[in-house]
């Protein structure tokens, strides 16, 4: 059986353990390893590799040794529980000796969980794991976390309190981080928030995004923010030269007018709307300065033109991303002007 998407993720968070075998392949290796932890964890429990109910095989080992996986499987431990036969960087041949493992599999036996790299359409260890009444195959490819995805990982971390568009810039951090920077950041919101009865707001979000990203872009975001439109070019040309993608900076460049937006309208004047933001002390004075030369109404045109931005990056549009990032940071420098 094959299963994509949001189904995958839900399988990975709560495998049937009467099924014989789970196939979790993808060429990014942090997110097999991911959801193959999870996977993992609820078969046999926070304890099963504490009482010995989870046997780690590596490919090279069974490659040497085929019956290693089948002794796995039908191994009985000193602890009652479910059990589960891991084999780690599996390849196409060790397709044999899985198969008959699968074949022998009863009820009672040790689950078996298969991770692989990227797995071609004609891959034997796919193959085997997608005809197989009994197993399931799921490929993980370079899509980032699905919303539903990020709701998940956000509620185990105890976290069912988030305003929309926190919820909107964690979607676009996880398009710009990797899978495991991306999850030590939901965790770290999550010690940050704990205790804390507010909703997650964008302000927390940016609080907590991590500093390389914003030590990235903090440099260009001022020269849109400030109107220095021909410093803009150089800049961009250098971001590009050290590999940051375009969602990156939008990310940042939204979060960035979010807060300009807010002390711009704040009662109290923009001095001390960017006091109250969670900004840091380098920051504060510069966007003091930001929020009150931009007014309002013009700073909801550049946070337009940055969302129809964000969604082009994220459509099947074949332009190039970081050309449409730089004409939109222009056209906000010259709105500003």
């Amino acid at each position: 059986m094959i299963l994509k998407g949001a189904e995958a993720a839900r399988y990975c968070a709560k495998p049937d353990p009467g099924r014989a075998g789970l196939l979790i392949f993808g060429a990014d290796a942090m997110r097999v390893a991911l959801k193959r932890q999870d996977a993992i964890a609820a078969l046999v429990g926070p304890q099963g590799e504490a009482e010995m109910r989870l046997t780690r095989i590596s490919g090279a080992d069974l490659r040497k040794d085929g019956s290693l996986l089948l002794d796995a499987i039908k191994a009985v431990g000193f602890f009652p529980g479910p059990r589960v036969a891991f084999v780690e960087d599996a390849t196409d041949g060790l397709s044999d000796p899985i198969a008959t493992a699968l074949k022998e599999w009863k009820p009672g036996d040790a689950v078996i969980v298969v991770t692989a790299g990227g797995l071609t359409g004609k891959s034997a260890l796919k193959t085997l794991f997608e005809k197989h009444p009994n197993a399931v195959s799921i490929g993980l490819y370079d899509d980032p976390p699905s919303r539903e995805e990020i709701e998940d990982a956000l509620k185990k971390a105890g976290l069912t309190d988030i305003d929309r568009e926190a919820m909107t810039d964690l979607t676009t951090l996880a398009r710009a981080l990797d899978p495991g920077d991306f999850r030590q950041t939901l965790e770290k919101i999550a010690l940050y928030k704990f205790n804390d009865p507010t909703p997650l707001t964008p302000a927390d979000v940016a609080a907590m995004a991590p500093a390389t990203i914003e030590a990235e872009i903090d440099d260009l975001i001022d020269a849109v923010a400030e109107a220095r439109s021909t410093a803009i070019g150089p800049l961009f040309r250098r971001l590009e030269g050290q590999g940051v993608q375009p969602v990156t900076i939008c990310i940042g460049a939204l979060r960035h007018f979010r807060i300009l937006h807010a002390a711009a309208t704040d009662p109290a004047g923009p001095a001390a709307g960017i006091q109250k933001a969670r900004v840091s002390f380098r920051q504060k004075d510069a966007m003091g300065r930001q929020a009150g030369q931009w007014g309002a109404r013009a700073l909801e045109s550049a946070m337009a033109i940055l969302l129809e931005t964000d969604l082009t990056l994220r459509s099947t549009s074949k332009a190039p991303g970081m050309a449409l990032m730089e004409r939109a940071l222009i056209r906000i420098a010259m709105t500003r002007r």
